[in-house]
């Protein structure tokens, strides 16, 4: 009986690898290590800032279809019955008006949404608030309530108006109609550069129900205009009156 083999014999078919093999197997495995670690981290922080990106841009829409649906369905009430223009402060970086009251917090009524860029210690931000829609003087100071911050620095947003004409205006106070449409852009605070993700918002209802109705809408926004107007100017002297 032959004695059992305790060493690797080449008759025997077995194979194994020697030193110089295991050394270029760990070179080797290093390099393609130290390839895969060079190409990740130069792929990675492209990844995060892609995805960062996504995740902003998908903030950015969802705000946005937020304050499109607002001012979609902004009406057109006048502060008080005095006067018969509607209820809309409109600038550049602010705009306010009046819709109904939505929300499981609401009360049923009106509301004056407002949105507005306000500075805090991390810069500029846009803010939705709102308050309870009562009648008032026309230079009434309203309390807005329930802040909720919808974009921050270093992201800014600018509002523009446009009426029957199609042309954009800074501004929108004090007219006989509401704006038929409201840009929203937002812009990188730093490169000032416009994002994609800008929008604009169609109002449904721009004029009074009483002018609808009649054949001539710009006739009649003339009269509501005047008839304004003549209210602004009797009410200092039904006040001297009044003394």
């Amino acid at each position: 009986m032959s004695a059992p083999r305790t060493l690797l014999d080449p008759a025997s078919g077995e194979a194994g690898f020697t030193l110089v093999e295991m050394l270029i197997a760990t070179v080797l495995m290093v390099f393609i290590l130290t390839a895969l670690v060079t190409v990740t981290a130069q792929w990675l922080p492209n990844w995060n800032h892609g995805m960062a990106r996504m995740e902003r841009d998908e903030r950015f829409a969802f705000t946005l279809d937020r304050m499109v649906e607002d001012l979609a369905v902004a009406e057109f009430v006048p502060a008080n019955t005095t006067v018969k223009t509607p209820y809309f402060d409109g600038s550049e970086l602010s705009v306010s008006f009046v819709r109904t009251a939505v929300g499981p917090s609401s009360r049923p009524g009106l509301e004056i949404v407002r949105f507005q860029e306000v500075a805090d210690a991390s810069g500029p931000a846009l803010v939705r608030s709102r308050a309870a829609f009562v009648p008032m003087d026309a230079n009434a100071q309203v309390r807005f309530a329930d802040p909720v911050v919808l974009i921050r620095s270093p992201y800014r947003v600018m509002f523009a108006y446009s009426g029957a004409d199609d042309t954009w205006q800074p501004t929108w106070r004090k007219a006989t109609e509401l704006p038929k449409r409201v840009r929203i852009t937002v812009r990188d605070g730093v490169t000032q550069q416009r994002l994609a993700v800008s929008t604009a918002a169609l109002v449904h209802i721009d004029t009074p129900a009483e002018c609808a109705r009649e054949k001539d809408v710009n006739q009649c926004l003339t009269q509501i205009a005047q008839g304004t107007a003549a209210a602004g100017n009797q009410a200092p002297a039904a006040a001297t009156t009044q003394r």
